[in-house]
C-alpha cells in the first residue's frame, strides 16, 4: 500500500472537496469543511505543511479512507 506524504495546507483544502466536502468555511479559530453531519476541522492555521502524523489523524477523523485520499492526488 502506498504512504501517505506531508501535504501543503492548499492541498489539504483541495482534497477533500474532491471527496464530497464542502468548503471550507471559516470557524472560530480554525476553517472547517461539511459532508453530511460530519464537519471536519482543518488545522494549521499558519499555512505551513501538514506533517503525515497529523494528516492520517485529519483522514481518521474525517472518515477518509487513505485509498481514497491517495486517488485524488
Amino acid at each position: 500500500m502506498p504512504r501517505l506524504s506531508p501535504v501543503s495546507w492548499r492541498e489539504l483544502l483541495r482534497r477533500p472537496g474532491e471527496l464530497g466536502f464542502e468548503g471550507p468555511y471559516q470557524g472560530a479559530k480554525h476553517p472547517y469543511m461539511v459532508c453530511g453531519d460530519l464537519v471536519l476541522t482543518i488545522p494549521n492555521p499558519h499555512r505551513q505543511e501538514v506533517s503525515v502524523d497529523l494528516l492520517a489523524r485529519i483522514l481518521r477523523r474525517g472518515g477518509i479512507a487513505r485509498e481514497d485520499w491517495l486517488r485524488t492526488g
